[in-house]
């Protein structure tokens, strides 16, 4: 049978993608058509609230895209010299909450101590999260697009 899907390739020196290798396990042949267009927006946002770490009790990825744009925020040399010397230090005494493996070793290639990685759903990442959180703790931040927005974690 031929599959196709619809979603960006992985990238990096790993191999062929996990889910064309795994079609191709089962006797599948698998076709990735990457995404047309994506655009980051609220870049500033995203890193006003970065920098920012006592105001959240932790931090939630739920996907590769999410940390990249983290990482456009520390771009600019005095960004990643703050994130450097006091930042990342500041999120890693936090809860840093990832889905997937991909996503966990992007996390902690920003220097960050990823939990979940095993969880491999959003919904099985929120009971943890719920198992393992205090209910008066502040909100956890959750740089996401508007789309996952909408539809909320938990």
């Amino acid at each position: 049978m031929h599959i196709l899907l619809l979603k960006e390739p992985r990238d990096g020196e790993s191999g062929p993608d996990p889910y064309i290798k795994e079609l191709a396990s089962h006797g599948h042949k698998a076709t990735l058509i990457p995404v047309l267009s994506f655009k980051f927006v609220s870049l500033n946002t995203l890193s006003d609230k970065l920098f920012q770490p006592e105001k959240h009790g932790g931090l939630i990825f739920t996907s590769p895209r999410a940390v990249e744009a983290v990482k456009m925020c520390l771009e600019a040399e005095e960004r990643r010299e703050e994130w450097n010397s006091s930042v990342k230090d500041k999120w890693n005494t936090k809860s840093i909450y990832v889905v997937g493996k991909a996503t966990a070793a992007l996390v902690q290639n920003l220097g960050l101590n990823p939990l979940g990685e095993d969880t491999g759903t959003a919904d099985v990442l929120s009971r943890l999260i719920i198992e393992r959180e205090d209910k008066n703790i502040p909100p956890l931040f959750f740089p996401c697009g508007s789309i996952k927005r909408e539809r909320r974690l938990f």
